[in-house]
């Protein structure tokens, strides 16, 4: 949108000259010739960006070819034709043993309870998505195959998603606020051959039990002729019983919440920890099947247009919609916007509140910002819980340079005044 000269003077913020000293678009101008850079020579302006990562293979012909006007024939894409890598290589291998940041903290994760976190670094995050690869390739996991992941904000679910990506295999996350039906929906829509999902979890103070929502979707996917023969389990709220799964991590023991909700005052707030249902046909803990898993584990190479992930829509038409994200693009593309964004620096921490089981969460909770080496917050709770200073004290906590959260998260801050903040 452009706005008239006088609107725009009066709605014009310029940046900090120190800010914008650094930045790495530290002027409308530059800006503008970025912008037109990508859009008049595209192929010069990707190409830049995908030196900077790793390729088993070139691409054979132009870097992009693409119809989108029926009157001039089929309509088609192609990004990087002939070109194979693999994102996960990328994203971890790359930043572990090119760009040395194997002790950087790839995420801190801060859980629904205060006093509940952890750290992991790119090499610890590079041993558990090998190990995990392997355990889905000994359950028959392969190159192209669909697998669903239904959990909560956990490390394991970026373990998973990255672990697919390194075998090959599409992810299809499922937001975990959803529903059994919606579940087996995404499932079979997909063709998943696996289940990946957690025991149970707690948003603030409400009980999620994932794990009997998980059975009753596979209930119903048998009931329709597709039963799935695999379900990995993370055991995260009785994980006090434990030994901490990835005890090479720097982070103290985890303190789950099943502890305190023993300790709650008031009645109707004390739960106890829900017994896991359980088939052990189907069901596999996954602390069990990562103990003898090597932490070594080869990438599968992809072509550039080999499909990377499903993630469905909403539902505009009353039916989710599955759209499919190949693995150059979208790896290139979350990348650049972002490094260019967030102006995102190599001392910066950086937070984004999106969950991962929405595209903002996909693309810059785990994609951009691995692809860029960068230290992220993790977050498994809500904004005001257990009181509206969370967030800021979660800042606080690790000194968080980049938060990105949502309009609505905003408001709702915004209702309790500068207090919290102050505080």
């Amino acid at each position: 949108m452009v706005l008239p000269k006088a609107e725009h003077a009066a709605r014009l913020y310029r940046a900090p000259p120190e800010l914008a000293r650094e930045a790495h678009v530290s002027s409308l101008e530059k800006y503008s010739e970025l912008y037109r850079r990508s859009v008049e020579e595209p192929q010069e302006f990707w190409s830049e960006i995908a030196k900077l990562f790793y390729w088993r293979n070139q691409h054979t012909g132009p870097f992009l070819q693409y119809n989108f006007d029926v009157t001039k024939g089929k309509i088609f894409i192609e990004w990087m034709k002939g070109a194979t890598t693999n994102i996960c290589y990328n994203v971890l291998d790359r930043n572990v043993y090119e760009n040395k940041l194997g002790d950087k903290i790839a995420f801190y994760w801060e859980g629904n309870e205060p006093g509940d976190s952890m750290k992991i670094t790119y090499s610890e995050l590079l041993s558990k998505v090998c190990q995990f690869a392997n355990v889905l390739q000994e359950q028959g996991v392969k190159k192209g195959d669909r697998v669903s992941i239904y959990m909560p904000m956990i490390i394991e679910l970026v373990v998973a998603m990255l672990a697919c990506a390194r075998i090959g295999a599409l992810h299809s996350i499922v937001f975990a606020g959803f529903s059994a039906e919606s579940l087996c929906e995404r499932i079979l829509d997909s063709n998943c051959s696996l289940l990946i999902t957690a025991d149970a979890f707690y948003r603030g103070d409400k009980l999620i039990n994932l794990k009997q929502i998980a059975d009753e979707a596979l209930q119903k996917c048998k009931a329709k002729g597709n039963p799935l023969e695999r379900c990995i389990v993370v055991k995260h709220l009785g994980r006090e019983e434990l030994v901490q799964d990835g005890s090479s991590s720097k982070s103290p023991p985890l303190k789950r919440i099943c502890q305190s909700v023993q300790e709650k005052k008031t009645e109707s707030s004390k739960k106890v920890q829900p017994k896991t249902p359980w088939d052990p046909e189907v069901d596999l803990w996954w602390h069990d099947i990562m103990k003898n898993a090597s932490k070594e584990c080869e990438p599968v190479w992809c072509d550039a247009e080999d499909e990377l992930f499903i993630l469905y829509t909403s539902g505009s038409t009353g039916k989710p919609k599955g759209v499919v994200h190949t693995i150059a693009g979208y790896m290139l593309f979350t990348a650049a916007t972002f490094k260019y964004v967030f102006d995102h620096h190599p001392e910066d921490i950086y937070w984004c509140t999106a969950d991962i089981g929405w595209i903002t969460g996909h693309s810059y909770l785990t994609y951009g910002p691995l692809a860029n080496g960068a230290t992220s917050v993790l977050f498994e709770g809500l904004p005001i819980y257990p009181d509206v200073s969370r967030m800021w004290n979660i800042i606080d906590k690790y000194k968080v340079t980049k938060f990105y959260t949502a309009p609505t998260a905003i408001r709702l801050l915004m209702k309790y005044g500068d207090e919290p903040v102050k505080k």
